[in-house]
């Protein structure tokens, strides 16, 4: 290795956070303790952008815990998780990325776990067992290393892991198209696979589901998303439930968008931002000329374009035109003319319909679109 040269990152373990302080002390604690064989790893800590005493934390753990550690901030704007773990993701150097929630304690043979089961095409998905108030109250990090944290695991949830991972491996074995779900707390991808689908998709503001939607497009790249419970599992310590999160499922803010059609593999609002021009379209060949036909053909002029017949990831027709769909696509987008009738047909062949008045609301129409 010539001089100068970065020493090359086996893993980078992302932990996200925002305002628990004593809890991150505990995860990165946890972190210090791993037990490595010839695994060189890295630290990276994004915050949310606490306004207490998290900076400190990670500054002492920097100073003390000889491991190489990188910090990420954002101002406060909300649940912006998506974007709280792109940013951790940014700067990560290691060939496979560990995300962990800053909740989440881990137990010594952890990453060792995810080194000795992790291959090419497979993303490994943990998660965690739930400690109990008193339980969580007892930990201190300066006394992790002598707490068998495994003895505050109840039966219960042995049971219930167990049982997870038996549903994860059977949904695997039948090639399931949406099963073993990706719960982005604690789970690892290779960094290769992440960047492909561009990471987190962002536009996921409030509690749940980036997660989810992570784990779809993985699958659609081609990556098979496995367990990895039978090996290991992170430990939440407690805190009281987030007032944005909700207690069903279904309820969730973010519901609507994860359930919507036209998702593209590669998401617009990632890692990388991707304009109109970033995206490969195809265009219903007769959208006629005029007001709106000029516009959207201003907005896609310096895109890449391709002919009928060919793949592309979002595809365009129009109500003002007379065409239908004909290509293999993604997202179908319909743009429909205020006032003007929809073909039921094509609006039933469409992933996703937009109203346009003018030139703006083709313009956004297309930037928003997937």
């Amino acid at each position: 290795m010539t001089a100068g040269t970065p020493t090359p990152i086996d893993v980078s373990v992302l932990v996200t956070t925002f305002r628990r302080p004593r809890h991150l002390a505990l995860v990165l604690e946890s972190i210090a303790l791993q037990r490595l064989r010839g695994t060189t790893l890295e630290v990276i800590v994004s915050d949310d952008g606490s306004d207490d005493d998290t900076p400190n934390v990670v500054r002492a753990f920097a100073t003390g815990s000889g491991v190489v550690v990188r910090y990420a901030s954002q101002p406060h704007d909300g649940f912006r998780l998506a974007r709280t773990r792109n940013a951790a993701a940014r700067l990560a150097r290691g060939d496979y990325l560990l995300f962990l929630d800053g909740d989440c304690i881990i137990p010594r043979h952890h990453v060792a776990a995810h080194v000795a089961r992790r291959r090419r095409g497979t993303a490994l998905l943990g998660y965690c067992a739930r400690l109990s108030e008193a339980a969580s109250r007892s930990l201190l990090p300066e006394n992790l290393a002598v707490t068998d944290i495994g003895r505050l695991v109840t039966a219960a949830e042995h049971r219930a892991l167990a049982r997870r991972h038996r549903k994860a491996w059977w949904h695997a074995a039948l090639r399931h198209p949406t099963k073993p779900r990706l719960a982005g707390g604690d789970f690892g991808v290779w960094r290769d696979d992440f960047l492909a689908v561009n990471g987190f998709d962002e536009r996921f503001i409030g509690w749940g589901q980036e997660d989810d939607d992570l784990g779809l497009r993985l699958r659609r790249l081609g990556v098979r998303l496995e367990s990895i419970l039978d090996r290991t599992r992170s430990l939440h310590v407690w805190h009281a439930t987030d007032p944005t999160a909700t207690r069903r499922w279904r309820d969730g803010a973010n519901v609507s968008r994860f359930e919507r059609r036209g998702r593209l593999t590669v998401c617009r609002a990632g890692i990388t931002p991707r304009a109109t021009s970033g995206v490969r379209w195809g265009i219903v060949d007769d959208t006629p000329r005029g007001r709106l036909g000029d516009a959207v053909a201003r907005h896609l002029s310096g895109a890449a374009r391709v002919p009928a017949g060919c793949d592309c990831e979002i595809e365009v027709a129009t109500t003002w035109g007379g065409g239908r769909f004909c290509r293999p696509a993604e997202c179908r987008l319909l743009l429909a003319e205020a006032g003007r009738a929809v073909d039921p047909a094509l609006r039933a062949s469409a992933d996703q319909m937009v109203e346009v008045t003018d030139e703006a609301s083709v313009a956004h129409a297309l930037e928003a679109a997937g």
